[in-house]
């Protein structure tokens, strides 16, 4: 299951279960689509029910690694909402390598926390 969602310069995406090669490339097409033309945005990733993708799936991902690392960086802040926290801190742990890209993560139960954390920075 994913959605995104576009309003100007935010976006909100949510993902959840698992991903398949197929699936994934679904996902990527509709993420790249939905970014275009983003300039300093802010990113809601909601991450639900995650389970770890197939082989194949990550394989697509890392194919496509070089243009899902400039959309990423359309973005000056990412919050991400899951109940995990090894999720949460990967994320963060992420964020810090790309420069000017913030990403904090938040318990899923902590939406309006972290809309108003993306509010923050503009």
């Amino acid at each position: 299951m994913f959605r995104i969602e576009r309003t100007g310069d935010h976006v909100e995406m949510a993902f959840g279960g698992k991903l398949h090669s197929e699936g994934m490339k679904d996902v990527l097409d509709e993420f790249a689509a939905r970014c275009e033309g983003i300039e300093g945005g802010t990113m809601l990733y909601r991450i639900e029910d995650f389970q770890l993708p197939s082989a194949g799936a990550v394989m697509v991902e890392f194919s496509r690694l070089p243009g899902l690392m400039r959309q990423i960086l359309q973005f000056r802040r990412v919050a991400v909402l899951a109940d995990e926290s090894w999720i949460r801190k990967a994320s963060e742990w992420e964020g810090r390598l790309l420069p000017g890209l913030e990403v904090r993560g938040f318990p899923l139960h902590d939406e309006d926390g972290a809309r108003k954390w993306l509010r923050e920075g503009e």
